[in-house]
């Protein structure tokens, strides 16, 4: 199983995860989209080449999220759908049945209080991408960290589990998918 957790920039979803992993039975594993990123050696390239790199990044991410569950492990995955083409590709990796797709909300004016606190990201990240990170607008379970805690959200992802919905949000998007591609053909 995986639970993919959503979420702008200091939303909260790192902390959810950590919280998840001390909550939930079994053997879980936490893969962070942020730790592939901090795998990539740290070198100055042009800026023609950035993109080519980060979406390289995000799509190796991507296949090693979909390789860990195919072995049979249960993930919890924070990640930034920021542009379209990466929920497509994680839609079309991973089994639609078993991603439980939460959405991490959090308000504008908090979320750039976290960004200050961090001091690691650029002013301004998280309200920027607010918008594009819910976009497609279709979730089995959402939390909201303005006022809620981490654990208090790890805790009602944890009691949504055996009672989450058919189908599935990854199942709807996959779903809509196909359509727009058989309309496009």
């Amino acid at each position: 199983m995986i639970i993919f957790l959503n979420g702008t920039s200091s939303s909260g979803k790192s902390s959810i995860a950590r919280e998840l992993l001390r909550v939930l039975d079994e053997v879980w594993f936490h893969l962070p989209v942020d730790a592939f990123h901090a795998m990539r050696a740290r070198r100055d390239l042009p800026p023609a080449e950035v993109a080519a790199v980060l979406r390289r990044t995000w799509q190796g991410y991507h296949r090693a999220v979909a390789g860990m569950a195919a072995a049979g492990n249960h993930l919890v995955v924070d990640h930034v759908l920021s542009e379209p083409w990466r929920l497509r590709d994680c839609v079309e990796l991973f089994d639609p049945e078993e991603t439980v797709l939460v959405g991490v909300h959090c308000a504008r004016a908090e979320l750039e209080r976290r960004e200050r606190a961090r001091g690691d990201r650029p002013a301004g990240l998280a309200a920027g991408q607010i918008e594009r990170v819910h976009a497609h607008g279709v979730y089995d379970l959402e939390c909201d960290t303005t006022d809620r805690s981490a654990a208090d959200c790890a805790r009602r992802i944890k009691e949504f589990l055996p009672v989450r919905p058919r189908p599935t949000a990854f199942r709807r998007l996959r779903d809509q998918e196909r359509d727009r591609d058989r309309d496009r053909g």
